[in-house]
């Protein structure tokens, strides 16, 4: 490069007073586990008289165990945090920096508004970048294919003919549309200043007004909308629109393509939702753009810092091996969130503490928004030191591109411009508007029978892993580990494209990047790079929960387990175990619901599995009571949150494991085994508006109040807040009738704590039963969850 200066710099971040506290919290649980382990030997020794039920200790000890097993993963994950300062001031001149495709995915205009996506794409066409009418271009997916969303990017992109400019003039901070008038003009700027603030202001509005008020008769009587006339959602062809097309434009009026596509869709097809939209928008830019870096962002994402694409230049240019950033994440962040999240889904500590410290390891993980990936490392390219190490020379011959990319000539050629690595290829000279029946080409859904995009994933029984590892079932063994080496085998194409097979082809394209043996860099600026809507309300934030722990217990038991992956591939052990954090959000579930029965149970039952008050043993599960909390509650503050918030957190985790993890534990389970599949469920976004911020909406009461509605995830949390009430009930009248005294093994203080703890963890849904409207549990619900309650009861007293 001709400027030798300094792009990027990886701080690592001082934590010893935090490994301290770690390993005092391991030790607790290790000592809980050796007292524990101690107790069941006496029970079962030859002088033991115990009568108590044997197999309570035992579960008991099992869940205890899994427990100190998920704190040492997460002592992984938070060892080596770093961080990455960014340098874009001594960026090279423009000529040395690549071209960048923006990719925007919406699937819903009804659960994600037109608006919203119309003020995303309008804060990526206005980002810094230097020939950005040059360097850019933003392509749009709508799997809703929706007239309106079209309408309204037609729309956007008139108005950014002057929404750019002034961006650009005044050095607006924040060039979502939506969240910069929502604030009061900045005076002093001047007059002039104000009276074109004003006049932005009122061109927006009027913007927001025709895109709110379009209706789809009205819209398809547009002969530019011809294309949308008879097509159904889920069976339509290829529509590719050229929007803005920056070629026919005037010298100074730079600012980037913008292209909207609808891939086709047909009843005889799988979709692959999400991963299959990101491919099609691959392949539509590689025969139209073909730049070799790219940014893709949700609907909902807009780019706060308006030097996001450089300050991404920085940590792609500026290491000295590029393997270090095989694609840039940044951590998702929102806007406009309630006050100290209600819902538990702004998850602001995990990505400081857990992303931090994974970005020390092989690399944050990819979140599906947010980030900017090497074209080439999605086409399977491997790093470097491989290509060195296995002499791979030249270029892959015509016939298998072919083979792996499909039959369309234009991508073939594009994909071998982009294996040849140079990162800085000229963008075609030819209008854009000429590729769109080659573009369509590529977007139908039959080009990709026969070729490697997406490989999707194949689920195994975990069981069968398992002993495989240990040197049993010899043949599933040796077809595990044919199956890996041969998509393991050192050549261009690993993998092409995002990874089908499962509900979060985000982290699994991920961790297949990182299995390659790329690294990915953490890409952490101020102001926050991205800016996204969270969603509020109980259904829509444990609907996104249930929707990724299904996709995450997909890949741990498919042939993409990041335990494969360490074995066979080139992903690290402490980066596998990093994985294995969220992969076991599922798997938690079975264990912390056992763990939350059992105090209910020995209430009902009159046994106890902590010990008493009086034994010295109970000093053990109190003081790791309060260590835990404690430790959690000091990660809050440090990272500038209320104590309000931890408390919100941590309980809307007890209600995620036992309603979305545990149903999507079910839902992988009856999968496997063939009884079931999984469907996609989108997450409502909320409609932004000029006034408010990007907030929620605030036309409730109370929107940080949790409501409700008869889907079945809310069972399980009603009937265990249920369940806790009875026994604590049941444990009070018998403790104070006195049929408990004297009684060896009975419950004492720590399953009446257990039992509390849970009904103040479960409070929403206590408040749910006696409440009525959104706030109110259903009946249906309230019913099903009463009769697991009778049926659990029944259980424990029968005897």
């Amino acid at each position: 490069m001709a400027n030798a200066k300094k792009l990027q710099e990886r701080v690592a971040l001082p934590r010893t007073a935090w490994i301290f506290a770690d390993f005092l919290i391991l030790f607790l649980l290790v000592a809980l586990l050796s007292r524990r382990a101690a107790s069941l030997r006496e029970e079962h020794g030859p002088i033991s008289t115990s009568t108590s039920t044997t197999w309570l200790p035992a579960l008991a000890l099992a869940c205890e165990a899994w427990f100190t097993f998920v704190w040492l993963l997460n002592m992984n994950g938070k060892w080596s945090p770093v961080r990455f300062d960014t340098y874009p001031e001594n960026l090279p001149d423009e000529q040395e920096l690549p071209a960048v495709d923006m990719f925007v995915t919406t699937a819903d205009p009804a659960l994600e508004p037109p608006v919203i996506t119309a003020n995303t794409v309008l804060s990526l066409l206005a980002v810094d970048y230097p020939d950005a009418g040059g360097k850019l271009a933003c392509y749009v997916s709508d799997d809703g294919c929706s007239p309106v969303t079209c309408y309204a990017l037609r729309e956007a992109a008139e108005f950014a003919a002057i929404w750019v400019p002034f961006c650009r003039k005044h050095g607006v901070a924040v060039r979502a549309p939506f969240m910069y008038f929502s604030s009061a003009p900045e005076v002093a700027k001047g007059h002039e200043f104000l009276e074109r603030y004003s006049f932005m202001k009122s061109e927006y509005e009027k913007l927001v007004t025709r895109i709110e008020n379009a209706d789809e008769r009205s819209i398809l009587r547009d002969g530019e909308f011809a294309e949308f006339i008879d097509a159904e959602r889920r069976n339509h062809p290829t529509i590719v629109k050229v929007l803005w097309d920056n070629s026919k434009s005037k010298t100074g009026e730079g600012f980037p393509h913008l292209v909207y596509v609808s891939r086709e869709k047909s009843p005889e097809h799988y979709h692959n939702f999400k991963a299959g939209a990101m491919n099609v928008l691959t392949r539509v830019s590689g025969v139209m753009t073909n730049s070799p870096i790219m940014l893709n962002v949700d609907c909902d994402m807009f780019a706060n810092n308006p030097q996001v694409v450089l300050h991404a230049m920085c940590l792609l240019l500026g290491f000295a091996d590029e393997t270090q950033s095989g694609f840039v994440q940044a951590p998702q962040k929102f806007y406009g969130g309630l006050k100290d999240d209600p819902f538990g889904n702004q998850m602001e500590v995990i990505y400081k503490k857990v992303g931090g410290g994974v970005a020390g390891i092989q690399g944050l993980f990819y979140g599906g928004t947010g980030c900017f990936h090497r074209r080439k490392v999605i086409y399977g390219v491997p790093p470097p030191d491989v290509v060195v190490k296995h002499e791979i020379t030249g270029s892959p011959s015509y016939k298998e591109l072919q083979t792996k990319f499909g039959s369309s000539k234009e991508l073939i050629e594009s994909s071998r411009d982009i294996i040849s690595g140079d990162v800085l290829l000229a963008r075609a000279t030819e209008s854009i508007s000429s590729r769109v029946e080659v573009a369509k080409q590529v977007g139908a859904c039959s080009y990709e029978a026969g070729t490697c995009w997406g490989q999707e994933v194949r689920l195994l029984l975990l069981a069968i892993a398992v002993f495989s590892f240990v040197g049993f079932a010899t043949v599933n063994t040796w077809s595990i580990s044919c199956s890996l080496s041969e998509s393991s085998s050192f050549s261009y194409f690993l993998q092409i494209g995002w990874v089908y097979g499962s509900m979060t082809e985000d982290i699994l394209t991920g961790q297949r990047i990182h299995a390659t043996g790329w690294n990915s860099a953490l890409l952490d600026t101020t102001p926050p790079a991205f800016l996204g809507c969270a969603p509020t309300g109980g259904p829509a934030s444990l609907t996104q929960f249930k929707r990724w722990a299904t996709g995450l217990l997909e890949i741990l038991i498919s042939r993409n387990s990041p335990i494969l992956g360490a074995i066979f591939r080139r992903l690290q052990l402490r980066q596998c175990l990093a994985y294995l954090i969220i992969h076991v959000w599922p798997v938690r579930a079975p264990f912390e619901l056992c763990y939350a029965l059992l105090g209910p149970f020995c209430l009902l039952t009159n046994h106890s599995f902590l010990p008493k008050v009086s034994d010295e043993g109970f000093r053990i599960p109190l003081a790791l009571f309060l260590a835990y909390n404690v430790y959690n509650l000091m990660e809050y503050k440090e990272c500038g949150l209320s104590a309000r918030a931890w408390w919100n957190n941590h309980r809307m985790q007890r209600i995620t494991s036992a309603s979305a993890w545990l149903l999507a534990f079910l839902t992988v389970l009856l999968k496997t085994v063939g009884l079931s599949e999984t469907v996609f469920e989108v997450t409502r976004k909320e409609s932004s508006s000029t006034t408010d911020g990007g907030g929620a909406s605030t036309d409730e009461a109370d929107p940080g109040l949790f409501t409700f509605d008869s889907s079945p995830v809310f069972v399980p949390a009603t009937a265990l807040s249920i369940l806790n009430v009875v026994a604590i009930a049941v444990g009070a009248w018998r403790a104070l009738a006195g049929t408990a005294t004297g009684v060896r093994g009975g419950p004492g203080m720590g399953e009446f704590v257990c039992c509390g703890w849970m009904v103040l963890c479960l409070w929403p849904f206590v408040r749910g039963l006696v409440s009525r409207g959104r706030y109110g549990i259903p009946w249906s619900v309230r019913v099903k969850a009463g009769l697991i309650v009778s049926v659990f009861v029944h259980l424990c007293t029968r005897n």
